[in-house]
């Protein structure tokens, strides 16, 4: 018998409490806000968002050890559990992510690993689809003796160490890939035409269905998609929706579009790319992202991938958003951005030395991405096997 188990079979044989997540710490939404224009300016202390950290500013709201969960739906992971993180020092936090700070009888450590493990998908809605601050307040959390906590946080963060150590040296890596990205992509100097997106694409809008619709039907390419991914084909998506042959025609998605998201809570991700490399039948795409179709041969997807996701464009992007409670880009303003037109033989030779690159520093099939896969897996396996207790009956 494990030590945990000891100390469940000694401390709460029976069972556990459940309580509501308000109950378990002390919540400071209240005191979250947009960051200021003074602060706005390059700084040393983290700002985050509902993804975790989004910039560095010059100013803080927070100062301790905290937990942030993404209110997004946009920003939920496959298993419909929110992002998570762990947050310490000075800080500030907008309003896209709640933030809570430990009291005494639950660990704050605990609860970072516990709400990890829960679906939140059906308390996602509004508007702008998110997780409210009631339902926030209300989750049902499992709160054993206070020494079953400690132990369980000992285990799960034997595992989250290790994970740390391998993404550390993978973040090196990658910062080394996304160097000569933009090396291969920077043509300054060369005798090369550039024509403008408005030149070589067709700009549209995506579609707006109640929530009703979603979940069965066909494919759809949502916000998320386009936001995390360089590029798209079959099986890399998941969404669906029920849709009519009509919008399956005016909001197609085909092989070769390129995907801009629409919005974001900060400048620096606003118009963040995605191309669909190959033909999904039926495939149509969300409202949340705009589609920029070609109207010529002169671009290989992949290479449209690459270039569009270039510090120079991306600063570009940011230039011409504009930013009020969030920010925002529009067909028009995606039309100015320059592209170069090079030779295909000469786009598909940087496409293949960035794809080598790209498989060391993502492909989970080997290598670094795939021990971390690996590790995270079994930390997530633990993670729910340790967090799911009997509720204790009530009296």
């Amino acid at each position: 018998m494990s030590k945990l188990d000891e100390l469940i079979q000694e401390l709460c044989p029976d069972g556990v409490e459940y309580r509501k997540l308000e109950d378990c710490c002390t919540v400071l939404d209240k005191k979250r806000k947009p960051v200021t224009k003074a602060a706005r300016e390059a700084g040393e202390y983290p700002y985050y968002g509902a993804n975790g950290i989004q910039d560095y500013v010059s100013d803080y709201i927070f100062d301790g050890t905290f937990v942030l969960v993404g209110e997004d739906g946009s920003v939920i992971t496959k298993a419909g559990t929110p992002v998570v993180t762990w947050a310490e020092g000075k800080i500030w936090v907008n309003n896209h992510a709640h933030i809570i700070e430990e009291t005494d009888g639950v660990l704050l450590r605990y609860l970072f690993h516990y709400i990890q493990t829960i679906d939140v998908t059906p308390l996602i809605h509004g508007n702008i689809p998110k997780l409210t601050g009631g339902d926030f307040r209300a989750l049902q959390i499992p709160v054993p003796p206070l020494p079953v906590q400690s132990e369980i946080v000992r285990i799960l963060d034997n595992f989250t160490e290790l994970t740390a150590e391998l993404t550390a040296e993978l973040t090196a890596r990658k910062k080394q890939y996304e160097y000569y990205h933009n090396v291969l992509m920077d043509f300054s100097g060369e005798d090369i035409e550039y024509r403008s997106v408005g030149e070589l694409f067709e700009i549209k809008n995506g579609l707006n269905k109640e929530k009703a619709a979603f979940g069965k039907g066909q494919p759809i390419i949502n916000f998320t998609d386009v936001y995390n991914k360089r590029w798209l084909a079959n099986g890399s998506f998941s969404g669906l929706v029920d849709v009519s042959v009509d919008e399956i025609e005016r909001y197609s998605a085909k092989k070769g579009d390129v995907f801009f998201t629409r919005t974001s809570e900060t400048k620096e991700d606003v118009g963040m790319s995605s191309t669909l490399i190959e033909d999904v039948p039926n495939c149509v795409f969300s409202g949340f992202v705009l589609r920029a179709r070609p109207t010529t041969n002169l671009l290989l997807p992949k290479f449209c991938s690459y270039y569009f996701s270039t510090n120079k464009v991306r600063d570009t992007i940011v230039r011409y958003a504009a930013f009020t409670t969030r920010a925002t880009t529009t067909g028009p303003k995606l039309s100015k951005i320059s592209v170069p037109i090079l030779p295909i033989e000469k786009q598909q030779q940087i496409v293949d030395i960035l794809d080598r690159f790209d498989a060391l520093s993502n492909d989970i099939s080997y290598g670094l991405p795939a021990e971390i896969e690996a590790r995270q897996k079994q930390y997530e396996y633990y993670r729910d096997k340790l967090l799911t207790f009997k509720e204790v009956a009530a009296t």
